[in-house]
Parts: C-alpha cells; structure tokens; sequence
C-alpha cells in the first residue's frame, strides 16, 4: 500500500516597499513565511472546533536578526518587533475577501513611517487577545500567526515609508 502524500499546503508570502522622503523606491523585499504552530494551531481551531475568530490581524516589522522557527508564540516571538515609527498602533492587516483561494492586503497595504535610523529583517502577523493592536505587545494572550525573516538586511531612516503586503495561498496538491 502506498503511504499517503501530504498534499495540502499552506503558503504565505511578504512583499514589502521601501520609500525614502521624497517617494523614490529604496528597496523592495519578496520573501516567504513560516506559519508558526500557534498559527496552525489558531487555524484549525478557530476553523474546525468553534474557537473564537480573531477578527483584526496586525502587521509588524522586526529590527532582530532572527531565524524562523515553528515554536514562536506571540508571548515568545524569539524577534524585536520595532516600534520606530510615527503610526500610534501596528497597523491592520486589512484583507480582501478570499479569491481563487488566496487572500491579500494588495488594495490596502499596511502602511509604516519610520522615524528612527534602523535596519529592518523581518515581518510578521499576529492577532488575538487582548492588546493585539499594541507595539511591541507581547501580554494578553495574542496569536503570531506567521514570521517571515528577510533575504538581507535593509536600511532605514527617519521620513520613509514602508508598505507591506502579505499574501496567504492555500491548495491542494491533488491525488
């Protein structure tokens, strides 16, 4: 008997612009995410075993040189989330509605403007409990739903503009 094939697969990707003052693209970022176990987990739970939906979801941007790995929590995201910059909360993840199974925040990108000199590594999604909109939050029960570490450092300084997409893709790989 063959053993079965995994064949459902869950990918998420980050695409992130960097603007100076003026408006003239600095870099742009394209790097693929860990779905952490507590984001797994949150999926299945709130899909299939009537959890609690959390209904916002925030994006942040993380100034650690951090690896991914499966174990990070909200409570223990392992990274330095930053907090250099002018918008009072993280900004939401504001999603279409799924298409051709796919969802995104294209047509309503997470917006950042920075005001320190720092050098950026990552990104991430995180939602849930009770401070989820808080920079730098790590208390109140929160979910870190995806983690994604970039493919070099980038720069930054005070006045630029970040704009982050993320995109979640789900498929079947078929019999």
């Amino acid at each position: 008997m063959e053993a079965v094939k995994e064949r459902a697969r869950l990918k998420g990707k980050f695409h992130v612009e960097c603007f100076d003052k003026d408006g003239n693209l600095k870099w742009v970022e394209n790097t693929e995410n860990i779905v952490t176990n507590e984001g797994l987990d949150a999926l299945l739970d709130i899909f299939f075993h009537a959890s609690t939906q959390i209904t916002t979801w925030y994006c942040t941007l993380v100034e650690s040189n951090t690896d991914p790995a499966a174990g990070m929590t909200y409570a223990v995201p392992s990274y330095t989330e930053t907090t250099a910059y002018d918008e009072g909360t993280r900004p939401e993840y504001e999603e279409a509605a799924a298409s051709s199974q796919s969802i995104t925040n294209s047509a309503n990108k997470a917006t950042f403007t920075i005001n320190a000199t720092k050098t950026m590594y990552g990104a991430s999604i995180v939602g849930g409990g009770t401070e989820a909109s808080t920079k730098g939050n790590t208390d109140g029960g929160g979910t870190l739903f995806c983690y994604s570490k970039f493919g070099s450092s980038r720069s930054v300084v005070d006045d630029d503009v970040i704009n982050l997409t993320y995109t979640l893709t789900m498929a079947d790989d078929g019999v």
